[in-house]
């Protein structure tokens, strides 16, 4: 078999569709990330976590965790997961962690802010993270509430270094080098 790559473009674009199919929007994200960071700059605006949530959506292990936990959510919806995993994902059984795996993995990109507030939106499921987790016959979200709580965890710990950032008064090449070194991995 011939090694083939997806061009980054096609992943981001397909991650951002499967988002939206299953009613998630970068909008209702950046409502969470307002939420977690209003406490710290009074001035915050919606618009400025919904850059960041765009930001986060740009890198591969957020992307790739996307399509892997959706497309598991799809195939519990369809019934074509071999059994007992068919039960466990439908029911989103509490023992079951391998969805806060995939989501945890992906948050590890942004530091210990991201993975304290991942653990913080896990328990205390707030905004859109809350309507994923309510169960609905026939609609299964195992993976994508805790897909989007690591989303929003990312963009929510981007936000706090930038916001540091801007204490520090850096440049704004200084901060377009570092938002570049985001994206690498």
């Amino acid at each position: 078999m011939a090694d083939v790559q997806v061009h980054s473009r096609e992943v981001t674009k397909a991650a951002k569709r499967l988002l939206l199919e299953r009613g998630v929007s970068v909008e209702d994200i950046a409502k969470i990330v307002y939420e977690l960071q209003i406490p710290y700059k009074a001035d915050l605006k919606l618009e400025e976590c919904i850059r960041s949530v765009e930001r986060v959506l740009l890198k591969r292990e957020i992307q790739h965790a996307i399509l892997v936990g959706v497309e598991l959510d799809k195939l519990a919806e369809q019934k074509k997961l071999s059994e007992p995993l068919q039960s466990i994902v439908e029911s989103d059984e509490g023992l079951f962690g391998v969805d806060e795996t995939i989501a945890f993995g992906a948050v590890l990109g942004y530091g210990s802010i991201a993975v304290t507030t991942f653990g913080h939106l896990d328990k205390n499921k707030i905004g859109v993270i809350h309507e994923l987790d309510k169960k609905q016959e026939g609609v299964v979200h195992t993976f994508l509430d805790d897909i989007v709580a690591s989303i929003a965890a990312s963009a929510a710990s981007r936000l706090a270094h930038r916001l540091r950032d801007d204490e520090e008064s850096l440049t704004e090449r200084e901060k377009d080098i570092q938002e570049e070194e985001e994206l690498i991995g």
